[in-house]
């Protein structure tokens, strides 16, 4: 049996990429948002960021044991929390094993954020510059003071898991 559906022609124009521009921009509203007022309520944000990324600020331990990808939760304990719009990057700090860090993200280096609380979560392709210097690694951010026990425990060293968007969707109860 046929198809009698036409195939849609392949697009000239990026419209993914744009997607994908767009939907960072959410994650830095967010982010400010937060920056400014704090997380309302039970809100809370697993960041995904790409740690082998040009420009991703870290203390080398922990590029040494996330040397491609590291999962943040920024939820009860970080400080300093920013995005700086000009050079489109994200700094917080956070404790490890009761160390205090800085952490500083480009948006780019993002490749995942959701708020579980309301099940809402966003997935992209890492965006690598095209020519990679691989001359040496980015220099350690220097210690932000603590004040709490660790923000966030490092996630295990599991495979990372894909989360489909259809997970966060909020679906209509059938019709009975």
């Amino acid at each position: 049996m046929e198809d009698d559906q036409e195939q849609r022609p392949d697009s000239l124009l990026p419209y993914e990429e744009w997607i994908e521009t767009a939907l960072r921009q959410v994650v830095a509203q967010a982010i400010t948002h937060v920056a400014v007022h704090g997380l309302p309520g039970q809100h809370h944000f697993y960041l995904t960021f790409r740690t082998d990324h040009p420009g991703v600020v870290m203390p080398a331990r922990l590029r040494t044991q996330y040397p491609q990808e590291m999962t943040i939760v920024l939820q009860h304990q970080f400080w300093d929390l920013k995005f700086d719009a000009e050079t489109a990057t994200i700094s917080v700090g956070l404790s490890f094993g009761g160390i205090p860090s800085t952490l500083v993200i480009p948006l780019d280096a993002v490749i995942g954020f959701a708020d579980p609380h309301i099940r809402y979560g966003l997935r992209f392709h890492p965006l690598m510059p095209e020519a990679q210097d691989a001359a040496e690694p980015a220099p350690e951010a220097p210690p932000a003071p603590a004040e709490e026990e660790p923000a966030a425990d490092p996630p295990s060293e599991e495979a990372p898991q894909v989360v489909s968007l259809d997970a966060f969707r909020r679906r209509t109860p059938p019709k009975s």
